[in-house]
């Protein structure tokens, strides 16, 4: 398989409403479309999403990074779908988020050529030797807005399926945030809830955290000190917490979750395609997870495209397996670029929403325009 012509869409889509974090609120996706075309006609397409505190990528960044990237590879010959990131990285140091965009936009076409979903050819050829079919996905739906709001909302949601929750933390204060989540774990009783401080506390404050009775009813705690803390601060939070701690910031791939294990410092991580560089190496980790008996989030950066979401469901349809829950985020778009974006039902996605060839859904060129980005143009290749 040859890549005749490429197109990079960067595109800026408004969320419904801001996302605030510790560290940044959110009021549109930036995020970058590829679609490329082989030899014989058929269609493929990547995403990847800006991110300055996670992968100190921007848009622009991004943009130019893929551009490179492709430039570069276009012209080889594509047999082997697990010599993707070897060759990628041959020509581009780092930069997770280029390669996964690339690395799925190939993907799609080899799956369309075997004519099977990608999860399944994600399997094979990870030598995961089932048939069997996967269980739906837990999706995690993240709270937002005023406490009432957040209480409305998660009464709402719980009445449409949804059981694994998010609740974001390290903005307010310590004992704000404690408040809002005792009163909002008590209307999700017996749900997956988890707070997420995208490592905003201190040690001190993690451990306050962590500790109180009123964040008892939390299922786990993520990231509740920054990536560049010693590892004796995980270790002494891991030590101290009555609750589970997951890991996102602090894990890129298969190193880091070999390290912190072995450090025995939490019990699990969210996995990504911008910090994995790709589906494949996305199984292999998840893999890794299983085996080292780490419970699994799956998530798409804060907010990606339907397209987005397919190829990281892709990831826990291959692997059978996210305890920890899915985040979809482009539940969260003011609109999407597919005819027919993605959405839950009874609070789960179902293999069979995907579409059974392919990476799942297909673009709208239309809405794709529509969602341009009126700072960056669009590159053809």
């Amino acid at each position: 398989m040859k890549i005749k012509t490429a197109q990079l869409y960067p595109l800026s889509i408004p969320l419904k409403a801001p996302i605030k974090m510790s560290g940044e609120t959110v009021t549109h996706a930036n995020t970058l479309l590829l679609r490329i075309v082989d030899s014989n006609g058929r269609e493929g397409w990547g995403e990847t999403s800006a991110a300055p505190l996670m992968t100190g990528e921007t848009l622009g960044s991004l943009l130019s990074n893929t551009a490179y990237l492709l430039n570069r590879i276009k012209d080889l010959e594509w047999s082997d779908p697990n010599e993707i990131g070897q060759l990628a990285s041959r020509v581009l140091y780092s930069n997770a988020s280029a390669k996964s965009c690339v690395e799925v936009a190939l993907l799609d076409i080899f799956a369309q050529e075997k004519q099977e979903s990608l999860f399944s050819f994600a399997r094979r050829a990870s030598g995961i030797n089932t048939q069997e079919k996967p269980e739906p996905l837990s999706i995690l739906r993240m709270l937002g807005g005023s406490l009432e709001q957040e209480i409305t909302d998660a009464i709402t949601l719980r009445a449409q399926g949804y059981r694994h929750w998010k609740i974001k933390v390290g903005l307010l204060g310590l004992h704000r945030d404690l408040e809002r989540v005792a009163a909002i774990c008590e209307v999700l009783e017996g749900d997956t809830v988890s707070a997420d401080a995208n490592g905003a506390f201190t040690l001190a404050d993690a451990v306050a955290f962590c500790t109180s009775p009123l964040a008892s009813k939390l299922s786990f705690v993520e990231q509740p000190i920054a990536s560049a803390h010693p590892m004796a601060d995980f270790l002494a939070l891991k030590k101290a917490s009555p609750l589970p701690v997951g890991l996102d910031e602090s894990i890129h791939g298969l190193n880091e979750i070999i390290e912190f294990d072995e450090s025995r410092v939490y019990d699990g991580a969210s996995l990504k395609l911008i910090k994995l560089g790709g589906i494949l190496p996305g199984v292999r980790a998840a893999l890794e997870m299983q085996k080292r008996k780490l419970k699994l989030n799956l998530a798409c950066k804060v907010a990606e495209t339907s397209l987005s979401a397919a190829a990281t469901a892709s990831i826990g349809f291959a692997v059978n397996e996210a305890a920890w829950g899915l985040s979809m985020s482009n539940e969260y778009l003011e609109f999407d670029i597919c005819d027919k974006p993605l959405a839950a039902r009874d609070g789960l996605l179902h293999f069979e929403q995907l579409s059974p060839i392919g990476v799942g859904v297909i673009p709208s060129l239309t809405l794709v325009k529509k969602a341009a980005s009126k700072e960056w143009g669009v590159i053809q290749l």
